[in-house]
């Protein structure tokens, strides 16, 4: 039972280390809200900003000016929590894939892998908590700035809602949870 826990463990930190990763380099955290009038679709993420015309398909991205550059408070800290979370969770699969029963590496001493699957779920948490909060932290400043504006009155032609990189990231770290989960409390 152990060995199939192990394995399912890793399959789920693997596709949400994908999801984080995609999620990290994508660029629609935010895109505009529906709207019949629009002939173009914009997405928002945390390197650039794009817009795909809606008729004949052609996208153009303008890439912001620097990453040292003055951005708003939500990118650079939903950068920094994502790229922390990827990190993690790079290293936590790595550490995992050492200490999985179906890997020969200190096959002789199986007390030492099973801390190693142990040690790769607390990092597995440690991601998975951040890559939350980056997520989270984006799509609730999302919602303020749009119910300001609509408190206000005030419409500047676009609104946003949160995009499928956004969601991608909130999946990615709640799998990162649930696998550390997996490691850490059902593997003993």
């Amino acid at each position: 039972m152990s060995a199939a826990l192990q394995v399912t463990a890793f399959g789920l930190a693997l596709l949400s280390t994908l999801f984080l990763l995609l999620a990290t380099c994508t660029d629609c955290w935010m895109v505009n809200a529906d709207d019949s009038l629009e002939v173009s679709h914009k997405c928002r993420g945390l390197w650039r900003e794009c817009v795909t015309n809606m008729q004949d398909g052609v996208r153009t991205c303008d890439q912001y000016d620097s990453i040292l550059a003055d951005h708003p408070v939500k990118i650079v800290v939903t950068r920094t929590l994502m790229i922390m979370a990827d990190l993690l969770a790079g290293l936590a699969l790595a550490t995992l894939v050492l200490g999985l029963d179906c890997i020969t590496f200190l096959k002789e001493d199986p007390g030492v892998k099973l801390k190693m699957c142990y040690g790769a779920g607390v990092i597995l948490c440690a991601g998975s908590i951040l890559g939350l909060i980056g997520s989270v932290w984006y799509a609730v400043d999302v919602y303020v700035e749009r119910a300001m504006l609509v408190s206000h009155n005030i419409f500047l032609g676009v609104h946003y809602d949160f995009g499928w990189s956004c969601w991608l990231g909130m999946a990615g770290s709640m799998g990162c949870f649930v696998a550390s989960v997996l490691l850490t409390c059902c593997l003993y």
